[in-house]
């Protein structure tokens, strides 16, 4: 008798999706803090909005893409507990909105905030601006295929530079020459950058970042304003529920003015 037929290979595993992809960057309230407390960490409440999807990924400390899932950035942002950020509330709302899971694609997360940062730590050359752009740089890549489109960034940051009148001062110019680094770092000269106008941290120069914040004309830069969002116990950090909101205020942001 001959030799039995070999089993048929089998199908290869489709190609991952293609991505809109969004870099999240800045510090804590961007990491997310909804739902933590001083001395019991994150309260593990996700709210509907930031529930899971299989075609919403994140890009882990690892860069590989998984099913993204808060905290987002537990692996980033490893210095204090993470809790609930803007992250997936926008991410499901720009899924839902801009038909990307319709067609197929898929959003992905990069998350790179880092809490307690000041904006000198962002400067081209620190860690974290390096680090940031490595992981943008690598969120394109799928095992060297195209695996996607940096869409934006998102940008949440500037409690820290509250500190002093002199870091206040100096903050719009340096936000100016970051955004201005990572477009020509990535090659992106009109990468979308949405950002956040602090609505925490110290009230004497408060204001003073705030206006530089609001105050940025550069094209294709727009800032929301998160000024009267609760905040949780420690006067610092938005709740769950202002986490929510900020993340469908980004989403709107990105779907009326960054979308066709």
């Amino acid at each position: 008798m001959g030799a039995a037929a070999s089993a048929p290979a089998p199908p290869p595993p489709p190609p991952p999706p293609a991505k809109h992809i969004f870099i999240l960057s800045g510090q804590s309230n961007m990491s997310g803090r909804g739902g933590v407390t001083r001395h019991h960490g994150w309260d593990g409440v996700v709210p509907p909005e930031c529930r899971p999807d299989p075609s919403v990924l994140r890009l882990g400390a690892d860069l590989r893409w998984e099913e993204a899932r808060e905290p987002l950035h537990r692996d980033i942002d490893t210095r204090k507990a993470c809790g609930v950020g803007p992250g997936m509330a926008f991410a499901n709302a720009v899924r839902e909105r801009g038909g990307i899971a319709g067609a197929g694609m898929a959003v992905g997360l990069v998350p790179c905030a880092v809490g307690g940062t000041a904006i000198r730590e962002w400067g081209r050359g620190e860690e974290l601006y390096e680090s940031m752009v490595r992981r943008a740089r690598a969120s394109v890549r799928d095992g060297g295929g195209d695996g996607g489109e940096i869409k934006a960034l998102l940008w949440y940051q500037g409690e820290s530079d509250a500190s002093t009148q002199h870091d206040a001062e100096a903050y719009q110019g340096k936000m100016e020459a970051l955004i201005k680094n990572v477009r020509d770092d990535l090659g992106l000269p009109s990468l979308p950058v949405i950002q956040v106008a602090i609505t925490s941290g110290d009230a004497r120069y408060m204001d003073i970042v705030r206006r530089a914040q609001l105050g940025i004309k550069l094209p294709n830069v727009m800032c929301i304003d998160a000024k009267g969002m609760p905040l949780n116990d420690d006067h610092l950090h938005l709740t769950t529920h202002a986490q929510v909101r900020l993340g469908h205020m980004l989403a709107d942001a990105y779907l009326q003015h960054f979308t066709p």
